[in-house]
């Protein structure tokens, strides 16, 4: 006889259970006093509700099948005409349909004069990162260009009912024909990347009519962000120089007018950001429409630009947050040499440390979105707008990736494992880095900064910034005493990566004074600026409160 053993051969335990319908405002404890600290008074029903949708299965579901279909070009149907169409996968559509159901790429514009509507339209958008960032790609440019866009009054005229609309319409159709909108952007060229004013593509007057002067383009863009968008705002040279150019893909006219000339030749095999089509494309004879004034390109984007640079702050942030979410959700189920990971004194330091740097990120960031809501009426606000547009693109963006890292180390290889595309961590990781990439990198964003700090106001606008904090860490004090000066004699290239960050700690530091409880407070300034760390996280001296920080990074 042969002896018998269990018929199960492969008993699954000690596997964490994913982190799934659970509401994501709810347990943001670190964005909830962010909002509390700028707008006490704006309602939450909205974002809970969003909040609640984006922690879903449903949507994490939707945003795994968005990631693992890519999007496929075909340039040509089956009758070999031109067609310059890309396909999605049918969740991509519902993740950006619900992106534009809640406003996210039109709250201010839909509520013109509205308070904190940049701010609650910062948290949803941070909100709806956790799920996928990908999709907001479209979302982002089209809540970004409507400063530029209006430069063309009629073209807005047409165009502002549908860009603020929230019924997503995904058919290439007229604009008069679809329930809402979406714009993209084409400004770098092969051979210029952040230096736009190397762009080559040539725009040709072509007569006037009710949009204003008409231009005829021929050229390339390198990256063409979101081409299956209803238009865009690109750059071309034009007679008088360097300028910006509505041009729409279905021209306008009785019914459908026609295709314009815009020829989609491939899309670009990216390390991450799989949902999102980015594409290189061809103008041959394409017609577009002059926005602002002619040989003043750069100046009229440079809107645009700081508020995709917002929207990259954000999304990290939010990235961020799931990446902790992720790492403690798994920390709280797994067991490892006799207890759970939680419980083990490193483990704890890691994920302290981890939850510090998020809720830094999560305050630097909704400060930013505040000062976009006030920078019209309030002069402060408007140099806080131009100083910390930069600094948070910059330090933000920067620790993303190197956060990214250290969540999926919680994990260990499950972390590492694609897993048929339901391992989120490594789509984190994935997308990490692409915030800090795009609407320009790290150099261009401390070169930013200097040129704001050029501005008169500037060192007399930061003392402001930072004397809430004052006397409240010795850390602190010495980092603030310093800031201003170094502000106001800044001239040197080389040194502008320093001074973003240390704008960045500074700021938030002040930030998590006012809005935070003090040992978190405590913590940041020691570590960060106190010189109490090491050089990657898990390094938080000793006499840090660990239990009060995870406990609030996400209650139990």
């Amino acid at each position: 006889m042969h002896a018998t053993g269990p018929a199960n051969t492969h008993s699954v335990f000690n596997q964490s259970a994913p982190w799934v319908n659970a509401n994501l405002l709810a347990t943001n404890l670190p964005l909830l006093d962010a909002l509390r600290l700028h707008c006490a008074d704006l309602p939450l029903t909205g974002l809970a509700a969003l909040g609640a949708e984006m922690g879903s299965a449903e949507m994490q579901n939707h945003a795994r099948l968005a990631h693992a279909h890519r999007p496929q070009l075909h340039t040509h149907d089956r009758f070999g005409q031109r067609s310059d169409e890309v396909e999605f996968h049918p969740s991509y559509h519902a993740l950006i349909g619900a992106a534009l159901r809640h406003g996210l790429h039109a709250t201010p514009w839909a509520r013109p004069g509205a308070a904190h509507a940049h701010t609650e339209r910062a948290a949803g958008f941070m909100l709806f990162t956790e799920a996928d960032p990908a999709v907001l790609c479209p979302v982002s440019m089209s809540y970004a260009v409507v400063p530029a866009l209006r430069g063309n009054a009629a073209v807005w005229a047409d165009w502002s009912a549908g860009l603020t609309g929230t019924r997503y319409d995904p058919r290439l159709a007229p604009f008069a024909q679809k329930s809402a909108l979406t714009m993209g952007m084409g400004m770098t060229e092969k051979q210029g990347g952040s230096d736009l004013r190397a762009n080559t593509t040539q725009a040709l007057p072509d007569g006037a009519d009710a949009w204003g002067q008409r231009f005829r383009l021929t050229g390339h863009k390198w990256f063409f962000s979101a081409p299956m968008c209803d238009a865009f705002l690109v750059l071309a040279q034009a007679p008088r120089g360097l300028s910006c150019f509505f041009l729409p893909r279905v021209l306008p006219g009785n019914g459908s007018a026609g295709r314009n000339g815009l020829r989609i030749q491939r899309l670009k095999d990216k390390l991450g950001n799989h949902a999102n089509a980015s594409a290189e494309v061809e103008f041959m004879d394409a017609l577009a429409w002059l926005v602002g004034e002619e040989g003043r390109g750069v100046a009229q984007i440079l809107e645009m630009g700081s508020m995709t640079r917002l929207d990259c702050a954000l999304g990290t942030s939010g990235l961020m947050r799931q990446a902790l979410t992720q790492a403690l959700n798994h920390a709280r189920q797994r067991m490892a040499f006799g207890k759970k990971l939680i419980d083990q004194p490193l483990m704890r330091n890691v994920l302290a440390d981890l939850a510090l740097e998020s809720e830094a990120a999560t305050a630097l960031s909704i400060r930013l979105a505040n000062a976009f809501d006030q920078r019209g009426t309030n002069p402060h606000e408007a140099v806080m707008a131009r100083l910390l547009t930069p600094v948070a693109k910059f330090w933000v963006c920067k620790r993303g990736s190197a956060f990214a890292q250290e969540a999926m180390e919680c994990l260990g290889g499950n972390g590492y494992v694609e897993a048929g595309g339901e391992g989120v961590m490594a789509r984190i990781y994935r997308e990490m880095p692409l915030n800090s990439i795009w609407e320009g990198a790290g150099n261009i964003m401390a070169l930013d900064l200097l040129r704001a700090l050029r501005r008169a106001d500037t060192a007399a606008a930061l003392a402001d910034e930072l004397a809430p904090a004052r006397g409240a860490h010795p850390a602190l004090d010495r980092l603030a005493d310093a800031l201003p000066l170094r502000a106001d004699a800044m001239t040197d290239e080389a040194g502008a990566r320093r001074l973003a960050q240390d704008l960045a700690l500074a700021v938030q530091a002040v930030l998590l004074h006012r809005s935070a409880p003090a040992s978190v407070f405590g913590a940041f300034c020691a570590s960060r600026l106190g010189g109490d760390w090491g050089h990657s996280f898990g390094t938080l001296g000793a006499g840090i409160d660990f239990d009060h920080l995870l406990a609030r990074a996400l209650p139990a």
